[in-house]
């Protein structure tokens, strides 16, 4: 049974569900999960239906889409209500993120990179993931109190222990009962006006079972970023005031604000396809004064549905574009509202008809390729950072005019090899695996043409070499673009196979090439699987600190050993019994220890954009 068959669980049906379970229930929660999760689904409207055994059925009912209520999940057992079924059932399903709308990719923006040992001392106050939203109603900074209030606090307090039982006991200990209390706690915030901690909290939850399920998506890195957004917002609930505050405590519903009349030009269309079973289209559209906007249509349909999407009618005005058509073409819009991401509202007062389109090479979408590649990428990497403000504005494309040079090999796979402005040579990765998408074949295609020189459209991924996600080109035959999630480029349209091969550079070097600072990286992320425990017993970090220290970076290497004391340090009391662990105080280590080594490998990533000597000669 795959988890997104099953309708999606409000966090505190869960949590009620788990919480009124016997002990010897609880004790079999997880093994119950797993046992449901090999049943066969079937569903009939708003009902799921798990076949428990050949004579026991359990019964999700979802109106709207949401279980809402613990009555809403029936089981035919002898022991129903209180049996584990009803809870296993809400555990395997997922949790449900009762935001008014689907967000798919917000960006956000961070104020420029400090020095490392200003990053350290900042190192804890981490804000919560972008994803996040609830239906409460959203806070507005002026009129909101200029500290939080005890309620915010206390719920504060429970998301960071949640949090920190979770790096307690790792992804392998973090089974159904801890995963309810974090469920409590997002829950508890959300009702306290703190949706932004709450969402963080479901992020967690979500990753936490992707990890225990083996799904193929999950990434280690995921969840130590999904964990330090969540401790660092609870942190900071309690710490912050003002304007500050309005942003920890983040945004219920994002707010559109108008933007008078607009002049949009078309740049390209991406598919979107979410871990969580979500699907559809983005179009990027750009203003005659260079600002980029986007027009979405996302909702539960995976990849199926992101293809379907592509050609229906754009969403906004009285518009017969489809979205493909708008990525090529040019809207005049009046009345327009705008959320602080670039996304195109689509009230009744707007009012939107198709216009002439423009060139990449005609104005005004031109002077978007105009700027240097180092500073476009400082700028993507503000809107990237892991613990940007999803208020912020911004975008994380990056413009190019490059020169491919074919494949190159790597650890994961193989992607292609370009060079840029500046000489700077750039990676470009595909940016979906699905084979129902284009992007593999499209890359793979591109790859088997070197000297080919192609204006791109690509997504930052921060690496210590510069990186991007492909997403849309120039046709290699000089007319018109590729959206190279949607349209296949074949053999034919490539240039002359015997065009000259230029070699690939070696991997660039610089600072960041040899930085010793994935020892502190690993050490971080080894918490996350295996608990606080685990990391204790690793041992003497002696040779690793020196080895830090030496490529001066004394503040990684205190950062380092303070995380391995704090995880190994058990007290006794007087009769020689061990205390319990100090899970906050190691939670402190690990938080300033994952905010640290994100930041300074931001800041790697920036100066690997810079151009070489011989690409400035």
């Amino acid at each position: 049974m795959n988890a997104h068959r099953l309708p999606p669980v409000a966090p505190e049906v869960t949590a009620t569900l788990v919480e009124n379970l016997s002990p010897r229930l609880r004790k079999r929660l997880d093994a119950a999960v797993t046992k449901l999760g090999a049943r066969t689904t079937r569903r009939d409207g708003d009902t799921v239906t798990i076949e428990v055994d050949d004579e026991t059925e359990l019964r999700l009912h979802a109106p709207g889409g949401v279980v809402a209520t613990t009555d809403a999940i029936t089981c035919g057992c002898l022991l129903a209500p209180a049996c584990v079924h009803r809870a296993a059932a809400a555990c395997a399903a997922p949790a449900a993120d009762l935001a008014p709308e689907v967000v798919d990719r917000p960006t956000a923006e961070v104020p420029d990179p400090v020095s490392v040992t200003d990053l350290a001392a900042a190192s804890a106050t981490a804000p919560a993931s972008e994803t996040d939203r609830a239906p409460t109603p959203a806070l507005d900074s002026a009129s909101s109190p200029e500290v939080a209030s005890p309620d915010q606090r206390a719920a504060a307090d429970a998301l960071w222990s949640a949090g920190a039982a979770v790096l307690e006991a790792g992804v392998d200990g973090a089974g159904a009962v801890t995963q309810s209390a974090l469920l409590r706690a997002a829950h508890t915030a959300r009702l306290r006006q703190l949706p932004r901690a709450s969402g963080a909290a479901l992020s967690v939850v979500t990753l936490l079972r992707a990890a225990r399920a083996g799904d193929p998506s999950y990434r280690t890195a995921d969840l130590v970023t999904a964990l330090a957004e969540l401790l660092g917002t609870a942190h900071r609930v309690g710490t912050s005031s003002g304007a500050e505050l309005a942003a920890v405590r983040g945004r219920a519903r994002r707010p559109y604000s108008p933007d008078g009349s607009l002049r949009l030009y078309g740049l390209f269309t991406e598919p979107v396809v979410t871990d969580s079973g979500h699907g559809g289209v983005r179009t990027w559209v750009a203003g005659s004064d260079g600002r980029l906007f986007t027009v979405g249509d996302v909702a539960p349909g995976g990849v199926g549905r992101a293809l379907g999407v592509a050609d229906r009618a754009v969403r906004l005005g009285d518009s017969a574009l489809t979205h493909r058509e708008l990525g090529r073409a040019g809207l005049a819009v009046a009345g327009a509202t705008v959320s602080p991401d670039g996304r195109l509202g689509a009230g009744k007062g707007v009012k939107a008809v198709t216009a002439r389109g423009a060139a990449w090479t005609e104005p005004p979408l031109a002077a978007l390729w105009e700027t240097p590649p180092s500073e476009q990428a400082a700028r993507a990497l503000r809107s990237t950072s892991r613990y940007a403000d999803p208020d912020g504005g911004g975008n994380d494309l990056l413009f190019l005019d490059v020169e491919l040079l074919g494949a190159v090999r790597e650890s994961g796979g193989s992607c292609l090899l370009a060079r840029c402005a500046g000489g700077v040579p750039v990676r470009l990765a595909v940016a979906d695996d699905d084979p129902a998408l284009a992007h593999r074949d499209n890359v793979t295609l591109l790859a088997a043409a070197p000297g080919t020189r192609l204006r791109i459209i690509g997504r930052l991924v921060p690496a210590p070499h510069p990186r991007l996600t492909l997403l849309a080109c120039s046709h290699p035959s000089g007319e018109g673009t590729v959206d190279l999630g949607f349209d296949r480029l074949r053999r034919a349209d490539l240039p002359d196979p015997t065009a000259p091969v230029h070699p690939a550079p070696p991997r660039p070097g610089g600072s960041g090439a040899h930085s010793p600072l994935y020892l502190l990286e690993r050490r971080v992320e080894q918490t996350v699987p295996a608990g606080r425990a685990a990391l204790g017993m690793l041992g003497d970090v002696t040779a690793e600190t020196r080895r830090i220290r030496r490529a001066g970076l004394p503040t990684a290497a205190g950062l380092l050993t303070a995380l391995c004391a704090s995880a190994a340090r058990r007290d006794r009391d007087l009769f020689g019994r061990l205390l319990p662990a100090d899970t906050d105080g190691f939670a402190t280590y690990w938080l300033a220890a994952a905010r640290y080594t994100a930041a300074v490998a931001e800041s790697l990533c920036s100066a690997a954009w810079e151009p070489t000597q011989e690409g400035a000669r």
